[in-house]
């Protein structure tokens, strides 16, 4: 695939890892740099590409020619890969994308920005995806759904129909959520839990949740 866009990952960890073999090998985006806070910065190089302090970006590349991806999982509650992704933005550097095209999105499912969305999710009909979404391989989000800005969703996730997603929500492996239930912000799912009820904001959810 031809490259026509310069891409730095903010990084440089597994995740790191892993995004830039997508983008590499499956993508417009060529990989200029990782970059990582100066406080953290133990290598000079990954992959043959430079490592670079993140606070020195505006200085080393063009934020108007330059794209960015925020490559981190849900440390924080998400919220060192929310931070990072805002600040990027805040440098005037642009979102970058990754939809596999081994995922099934439908027509009218609206993604937003900063998204990573790997290979056999399928998103359904009428599905809202909010901004810095991160759904792992093998994922089902039903029709009328939406998940909010922030989120992590690890494999063989399933959302049923018009479910609501907080933001800043990370699910474990083989979480399942019901038909027509909400999910509060900054919850974190355990893997396996099965969703039966609403879950209020900041909630953690393990084994069966009932309705309450």
């Amino acid at each position: 695939m031809e490259k026509t866009r310069k891409l730095i990952l903010v990084g440089d960890s597994a995740f790191a890892e892993i995004a830039y073999e997508y983008f590499t090998h499956d993508s417009p985006y060529e990989v200029a740099a990782f970059a990582v806070e100066r406080a953290y910065l133990k290598r000079s190089e990954l992959f043959g590409v430079p490592v670079v302090p993140f606070e020195e970006l505006p200085e080393r590349f063009d934020p108007q020619a330059t794209w960015f991806y925020a490559a981190l999982v849900y440390t924080q509650g998400n919220a060192l890969r929310r931070r990072l992704y805002e600040a990027a933005k805040a440098m005037g550097f642009s979102p970058a994308s990754y939809v596999s095209p081994h995922a099934f999105v439908w027509r009218n499912a609206r993604l937003g920005e900063h998204c990573f969305i790997f290979e056999n999710n399928v998103i359904q009909p009428f599905v809202t995806i909010g901004d810095n979404v991160v759904l792992w391989s093998g994922n089902h989000i039903g029709h009328h759904s939406a998940i909010g800005d922030h989120c992590f969703l690890s494999s063989h996730v399933v959302v049923s129909g018009f479910c609501r997603v907080g933001p800043s929500c990370f699910f474990g492996v083989n979480s399942t959520m019901g038909n027509n239930l909400s999910v509060g912000a900054d919850c974190l799912v355990g893997a396996g839990a099965l969703i039966l009820g609403d879950v209020g904001e900041g909630e953690k959810v393990v084994g069966v949740w009932k309705k309450r």
